[in-house]
């Protein structure tokens, strides 16, 4: 009797030890079912909402806490890349309705065309269509990551060299005069930035275009050295109206346009300076706007390295 009775008791306290331990682990799991739950609800067109946190403040809210950010993070990716689809489509769209229209209105009355004018106006909507797309597929290209920003496909870049040449190469209007200034360069001392070139040249490409819309009279391009901060700025200034102080970000946007001062009949389609911007910052640069009392200041600042050459050891022998 008394071994039953023991036996008894050791199944009685395994069961309560169970079934406490069963309701404990129920109640441990229960926030982690509700977070899985809701989880499996979610799709691209409801990831603005957020898995339930539970009050108490261990490792399953530690861990809901941290899915609720990485949703707002892909909330906001794909929101950007809505907003980006539907202003590329936009723009695609407007100057292909003015090519079409041109075309029609020539068709519908050949005799009465002027038939230069209207090649000289088709060939102005389809090179801003050409540098349009191609704006948009450098923008794809880098948010994308491929293999041309790898760390091993970059080179070290003469700075100097390439403002020089980017400077060379414009051809600005008659009326318009582009200066260079080079401060605390040497000629024998290069400033090498880690980079790709093409990318880098295109910053400063941009930033001589939006200059050259705006710009009244004079243009100012100025690179400075500075080899104990290992930084090098390039500058690039113009005469025009400027930028307001409150559109100092929002100019670094895509497909932003200000005032009538910068409008899309200037030629320009609000995507240089964010590519200029988002070139920069993958070159682990900064570029942005320096308060000017007359008209537009942009300043990029990009690290500079210095390369030792290698000393050839002795001769074997």
């Amino acid at each position: 009797m008394v071994v039953w009775s023991l036996v008894g008791t050791v199944v009685f306290i395994t069961a309560v030890a169970s079934a406490s331990g069963w309701y404990a682990a129920g109640r441990v799991l229960l926030p982690m079912e509700a977070i899985r739950a809701e989880f499996a609800k979610l799709s691209t067109h409801h990831l603005d909402r957020h898995v339930p946190l539970p009050r108490t403040d261990n490792e399953i809210s530690r861990l809901g806490r941290t899915l609720n950010k990485t949703l707002d993070r892909l909330y906001t990716a794909v929101e950007q890349q809505k907003r980006f689809v539907a202003d590329a489509s936009h723009e695609l769209r407007t100057p292909l309705a003015a090519l079409r229209t041109e075309l029609e209105l020539a068709l519908a009355q050949p005799a009465t065309t002027d038939w230069p004018r209207t090649v000289r106006d088709a060939l102005g909507d389809t090179l801003r269509l050409q540098h349009l797309t191609t704006d948009l597929l450098l923008l794809a290209r880098l948010d994308a990551h491929t293999h041309d920003m790898r760390p091993a496909t970059r080179e070290y870049v003469d700075l100097t060299g390439l403002v020089r040449e980017e400077v060379a190469r414009r051809h600005p209007p008659p009326d318009l005069a582009v200066n260079l200034h080079l401060s605390n360069v040497s000629a024998h001392d290069p400033i090498l930035v880690r980079g790709h070139r093409v990318l880098l040249a295109r910053v400063l490409g941009n930033l001589l275009d939006n200059a050259e819309r705006h710009a009244t009279s004079t243009i100012t391009v100025r690179l400075t050295h500075h080899p104990d901060r290992q930084q090098a700025i390039l500058e690039v200034c113009d005469d025009g109206p400027g930028i307001p102080l409150e559109h100092h970000a929002r100019v670094f946007e895509r497909f932003t346009r200000l005032d009538d001062a910068r409008a899309k009949d200037s030629g320009g389609v609000g995507l240089g300076l964010a590519l200029a911007h988002h070139i920069t910052t993958l070159h682990q640069g900064t570029l942005h706007i320096t308060e000017s009392s007359h008209g537009a200041h942009l300043t990029a600042c990009l690290p500079t390295h210095t390369v030792t050459p290698e000393v050839p050891g002795p001769p074997s022998p």
